[in-house]
């Protein structure tokens, strides 16, 4: 027998090798985890089938122990409550719940009347407008929405301060109008997990039959995220569109809003079409479960494996120099560690150090969120030199303004002269680093021109970023992709925190 036990644990492990190997070569490495972030545009208010269509979906996702982020349209909320569809809100209840929009196609819709607004009256009419409906979403399910995103492509950049008034961490789309090579970003104080690259992928084609060429892309995205250390997927549908014809909000389409006695129901699909949709979803969601390191997680969760390592973070003034030491004349954003920095949250360190007392060392904390400059920046095309003196009340002048509007300005005055804020933070994290060398301050200053180079996220303007059926022919707005990039200085990547 004991000659044998050798034998026996040899045999064992030569098993256990061979179960391993299996597993490997049905699902590849898998070194990282692959998040993937399921989430339903819950919208259609019109087709009564579609409320057992979501029931059904969220059932399905229960059974098999799998979350999801159902986002639902303020009217659809109260059309369930009106229908006394109680299953149906106690099935999505088990889900996490986002919002989108108060009546989603509706004219105007967001973008359209936030396209002739400042940066500060949107902010205030998109709260006028969409806060009831949050405020129904939340009433209705008995959940505060996790997130938000909007219909269709119809965005704006002035949702985001109300949405964080509202205690809203989480932009939850799909669009093009901002991005950050396809993973997922903060800008506007809000976790953006938006124009993503691999779930529009697995999404079906128009009769559903693609089921095994979505498996063999999944696959693929799996086996490229597990070899370099894990990923996020994000992946979208619409509980309506497993049945129906067309779209409900085409009753909206191409800017007509017709009253509620004019929208027409839509007929559903047949049955066999029907099933085979349900069955392309369940099928996918089964194998993608189905591989080791994969995690479905909500909305809630992704916030807190994407939590912002530099909110609450002490910044000390080596720190502090070390961020100053990195501003180029390009003016980007920074990781550094275990968390990321924006350029408006650069600025606003630099900044807070250089009033700070010269022996102090506590620490620096942002305590708010710093949003980018309301109105577009001077123009600069020389450099402009200014003494010390007035450089220094300018830097003082620049703490007060954002510590009073939580922004970035415009512009920066020297005195009697203006420039742009990236111009003035490269010539003040000059300053800022030779300071923490133990250098005496310039007796005169030269501030040049620079670029934010975050913009580049932004998209320009052109009316295939608008390319939402239900605006009116033609509509587009630069005004809104302008104020999009001024925001890009609250841009910077997201770190999973785990």
């Amino acid at each position: 027998m004991k000659r044998l036990l050798p034998l026996a644990r040899i045999l064992c492990a030569i098993t256990v090798l061979l179960l391993v190997d299996a597993d490997l070569l049905a699902h590849g490495p898998a070194p990282g985890k692959v998040y993937v972030v399921l989430w339903f545009d819950t919208e259609d208010y019109i087709l009564p089938e579609s409320d057992d269509a979501a029931k059904r979906l969220a059932a399905f996702l229960t059974e098999q122990g799998i979350q999801a982020t159902f986002k639902v349209v303020g009217e659809k909320a109260r059309t369930l409550e009106r229908r006394h569809r109680t299953d149906v809100i106690a099935a999505l209840q088990k889900h996490a719940i986002g919002y989108h929009s108060n009546t989603h196609s509706q004219h105007p819709t967001p973008a359209e009347y936030e396209s002739l607004l400042d940066w500060e009256t949107g902010a205030a009419e998109f709260t006028r407008r969409e806060r009831p409906g949050f405020d129904d979403v939340q009433r209705i399910f008995k959940q505060k929405p996790c997130c938000y995103g909007q219909p269709g492509s119809s965005w704006a950049p002035q949702a985001f301060p109300s949405l964080a008034s509202w205690d809203v961490g989480l932009y939850l789309d799909e669009a093009e109008h901002v991005g950050l090579n396809g993973q997922p970003f903060y800008y506007g104080g809000l976790l953006n997990i938006f124009n993503t690259k691999e779930g529009p992928q697995l999404r079906p084609n128009g009769d559903w039959t693609n089921i095994e060429e979505s498996k063999t892309k999944f696959r693929q995205f799996y086996q490229q995220m597990t070899s370099n250390g894990g990923g996020l997927i994000s992946l979208y549908f619409h509980p309506c569109e497993f049945i129906h014809s067309q779209f409900w909000d085409m009753n909206f389409a191409r800017g007509a809003n017709p009253t509620r006695e004019q929208w027409q129901i839509y007929p559903l699909r047949p049955p066999d079409s029907r099933e085979r949709a349900f069955g392309y979803f369940e099928q996918l969601i089964r194998y993608m479960k189905s591989f080791p390191q994969v995690q479905f997680i909500t909305g809630p969760q992704a916030m807190r494996l994407y939590a912002d390592g530099a909110r609450e973070h002490r910044f000390s003034a080596s720190e502090i120099a070390d961020v100053a030491s990195q501003v180029e004349s390009e003016v980007n954003f920074q990781v550094l560690g275990a968390y990321t920095l924006s350029p408006a949250e650069i600025m606003t360190l630099v900044a807070e150090r250089m009033t700070a007392q010269p022996s102090a060392d506590t620490g620096v904390v942002l305590p708010f969120t710093i949003y980018g400059p309301s109105l577009p920046s001077p123009q600069m095309t020389e450099a402009v030199e200014v003494t010390w003196s007035q450089f220094e009340r300018s830097v003082y002048d620049l703490h007060g303004f954002i510590q009073h509007n939580h922004q970035i300005p415009n512009a920066v005055w020297l005195g009697s002269q203006n420039v742009p804020p990236e111009a003035f933070l490269v010539a003040m994290a000059k300053i800022a680093r030779k300071g923490a060398n133990g250098g005496a301050p310039p007796e005169r200053v030269m501030v040049a021109p620079a670029r934010l180079a975050t913009e580049k996220y932004v998209a320009v303007d052109s009316l295939e970023i608008w390319s939402w059926p239900i605006f009116p022919p033609g509509f587009h707005s630069e005004h809104l992709l302008e104020l999009a990039r001024l925001q890009a200085w609250t841009l910077k990547p997201a770190k999973r925190s785990e």
